[in-house]
């Protein structure tokens, strides 16, 4: 199966998604993870952030976490992926697909901010950045919804864990 964590930059959807990783492969599960920054480094060198560049991004993720599900293999994708079209032309695709919105508002991913992202693309020094000067489109439909802002991450995690177990994709969990 494929979980796909979508949300703002600074959201957590990375910080889940190594917790869930870890939990899957202490229960033997294989699991790889596909993280947008890594990602972006590597296959999708030279894309910038344009909308048709950012959909070409997604969709070669989707591709490579595709081949990877269809191989039995857990693919866990971190991925802000701001355009729900993109995300729904991915689900379409992978049929064990599980979409994880990690939800956080601008303000608290602003606070959080490590990377000092949201303050280069205030003062213009990025431009097209989600949330600021280019839309970020909320699930309408998520299977899990992650509210990082009010739990921590471990109930977060727990959350995805859960629905996981509940859809069938992964046995009773130890904790």
């Amino acid at each position: 199966m494929t979980v796909w964590f979508t949300g703002l930059s600074g959201a957590g959807k990375t910080t889940i998604c190594k917790f869930v990783e870890k939990k899957l492969r202490i229960q033997g599960y294989r699991v790889e993870v596909l993280d947008g920054d890594a990602v972006r480094q590597n296959l999708c060198k030279g894309l910038g952030f344009s909308k048709e560049d950012r959909e070409e991004n997604i969709r070669r993720i989707g591709f490579v976490a595709h081949l990877l599900t269809r191989n039995n293999v857990i693919v866990l994708v971190s991925a802000i992926s701001p355009y729900r079209e993109i995300r729904q032309e991915v689900r379409q695709s992978i049929p064990s697909f599980v979409e994880v919105y990690v939800n956080a508002s601008l303000e608290v991913c602003e606070q959080r901010d490590v990377k000092g992202l949201y303050k280069k693309a205030r003062a213009g020094e990025i431009k097209h950045f989600t949330g600021i000067d280019d839309p970020y489109e909320i699930p309408l439909y998520p299977e899990v919804e992650c509210q990082t802002n009010q739990e921590i991450v471990a109930e977060s995690a727990t959350k995805v864990l859960e629905k996981l177990q509940e859809l069938g994709y992964v046995v009773a969990l130890s904790r």
